[in-house]
């Protein structure tokens, strides 16, 4: 790879979603051709987990889980690179609890294991292929209450890394009395990983689409891509949908020998949540969604939707800065510079500080800026803007900033990929030699259809956005839906109400001012769900409740033990970021 590659693919994984960003940030190739009849998996199909299940579950008996899946999780301590060794081998770097973390930022004490698992569920008896997962056994083995699941957010996050690097997410309560178990979905991590051309990944079009000749381009590079990763991948590319990833989770379940699952989903993860209490209502002891996805909208509400959340965090930055006197841009008006920054970006004169012969596009910057709202990060994101306004030092502020929340997890599991690829068959390359990257975002484009028929109507969308988010213009949605033009259909997964019967009530959990997920959101799948659904607003900034506030991780702590909701209407206050 020359110097040149090298310099756009490093660009490529800092400011493209498609390479490092989380939830409807990152962009994929188009939908899959998929017809739901064939999976097995159809919207409307009848729940299981109820009738004869549920009377066995009364009586003690372990559900059985979907046919075709191993029955057993072989546990081993986890290698320092996130593999688990085999019975009888050498001694493990950093997963036998013998005094630190590996050299990757393993911490001791994680295990191992993989569960063998249908590619395509309609055809049990066919190909399949091994479920990474990992777990950490509860502290208090005498007062163990069970398996808890955390299904991981992206898409594209490792839950085998967040279990390999501490779990420090949830309380020690929770850690002393529960297994905590996580995995990687389907495509994504070890568990097949959906690869592509590193070379082709980094030429993605610009979501921002000014043309119909870039509209038509847009199209032909997006079936390109999906036939490159299909061919790299195997045949697991055509079923990374989440109502797959159901039936594993199930599988999981039986596997772990729990007569129901006890859940915590963040992010897109609680997609996985939503589907499975769908799929299987009578297989639920506990359910949290954190951050919650509302997979029933069209191509105009859901671009609608995440252009007003991501304003409405703009907005509260810019009111933090008005009334905190650390901000470096207090006593300044916030959106008159940042609509100068925007519009020297639109006018390819903002430099990239980082390379300043390259300019910033106003999609870039708006990464940039959502990427500060996650945490929320508000003083940096003051001093980096400063500094491209050329009032402050961009290298003293951070630079643009790098992964957060969902992300981070992400980027620490990319390099570990990186060195078990270099280790095994050379860094970043497939069987044939060639460079390859992950591309976990397919899983997107085969859950959500979100059709634009035409550059006129992409153009529409592009202006009923700005109107809704006149600084945020440019939200991360646009790579969703640019990403999978294109796409035959109907895709696997496509959008619809949820239809979950009465039984264990699931707790929701949701910021105000989310960017990511709106707390609309959260209120439209509350009553979706019924009279099972219990949300529990959280009064604060950014995308996650349970690390920022002291009263929901208690709400949700209580809950998962004692399945015990909070009453109906109950709000956390807010916490104010750190200035």
């Amino acid at each position: 790879m020359t110097a040149h590659q090298q310099s756009a693919g490093e660009r490529y994984a800092r400011w493209h979603p498609r390479g490092r960003g989380p939830l409807f940030g990152r962009g994929a190739a188009a939908a899959l051709v998929l017809a739901l009849a064939g999976t097995g998996l159809a919207v409307g199909a009848p729940a299981e987990g109820s009738g004869a299940a549920d009377t066995a579950q009364r009586a003690g008996a372990v559900p059985a889980g979907p046919a075709g899946a191993a029955h057993t999780i072989d546990w081993r301590p986890c290698e320092s690179d996130g593999e688990g060794k085999g019975k009888g081998s050498g001694a493990s770097e950093a997963g036998r609890g013998d005094g630190g973390p590996g050299e990757d930022g393993s911490e001791p004490g994680a295990e191992c294991g993989t569960l063998r698992v249908p590619v395509d569920w309609a055809e049990p008896g066919g190909a399949s292929f091994d479920l990474h997962l990992a777990r950490r056994t509860a502290g208090s083995p005498g007062q163990r209450a069970g398996s808890l699941v955390f299904g991981p957010g992206g898409p594209g996050d490792s839950g085998v890394e967040r279990i390999r690097t501490g779990m420090s997410r949830f309380s020690e309560t929770l850690r002393d009395r529960f297994d905590v178990v996580s995995f990687d979905p389907r495509g994504v991590g070890r568990s097949n990983p959906v690869v592509c051309s590193a070379e082709l990944l980094a030429r993605q079009p610009s979501p921002l689409i000014g043309s119909e000749a870039a509209f038509a381009e847009t199209v032909r590079y997006n079936r390109v891509l999906r036939e490159d990763c299909r061919r790299r991948t195997g045949p697991l590319f055509d079923h990374v949908d989440t109502l797959s990833m159901v039936k594993d989770l199930d599988a999981v379940r039986a596997a772990l020998g729990e007569r129901a699952l006890t859940f915590h989903g963040s992010s897109y993860g609680t997609l996985l949540g939503e589907q499975y209490a769908e799929r299987y209502p009578g297989r639920v002891r506990a359910m949290v969604l954190e951050s919650v996805v509302d997979h029933s909208v069209g191509t105009g509400d859901f671009l609608r939707s995440q252009a007003a959340t991501v304003q409405d965090s703009f907005e509260e930055f810019a009111a933090w800065c008005d009334r905190t006197e650390s901000c470096a841009l207090h006593g300044r008006d916030v959106p008159e510079v940042w609509g100068r920054l925007l519009a020297r970006a639109e006018a390819g004169k903002l430099p990239d500080p980082e390379d300043p012969a390259r300019a910033l596009s106003a999609f870039e910057v708006s990464v940039l800026a959502m990427k500060r709202f996650y945490d929320p990060q508000w003083a940096e994101l003051a001093k980096t803007l400063a500094a491209l306004d050329g009032t402050g030092d961009v290298r003293q502020a951070g630079g643009p900033p790098r992964a957060q929340t969902d992300e981070a997890p992400r980027a620490r599991a990319d390099e570990r990929q990186e060195k078990r690829k270099e280790k095994s068959k050379g860094k970043g390359k497939d069987t044939a030699g060639a460079d390859v990257a992950p591309n976990p975002f397919e899983v997107f484009c085969q859950d959500w259809d979100l059709p634009t028929a035409d550059y006129p109507a992409y153009a529409a969308q592009l202006r009923r956005v700005a109107e809704v988010a006149p600084d945020m213009r440019y939200p991360r949605a646009l790579m969703s839906v640019s990403a999978c033009l294109g796409g035959p259909s109907p895709v696997a997964n496509p959008q619809h109400r949820l239809r979950v019967p009465p039984g264990a009530p699931i707790l929701l959990t949701n910021s105000r001012h989310d960017p990511a997920t709106g707390y609309d959101w959260a209120a439209s799948v509350t009553r979706q769900l019924g009279g099972r659904g219990v949300l529990l607003g959280y009064e604060g900034w950014g995308h996650g409740t349970y690390t920022s506030s002291p009263c929901a991780r208690r709400a949700v702590d209580r809950y998962l033990l004692t399945r015990e909701t909070p009453a109906p209407g109950t709000h956390c206050p807010a916490v104010e970021p750190a200035g």
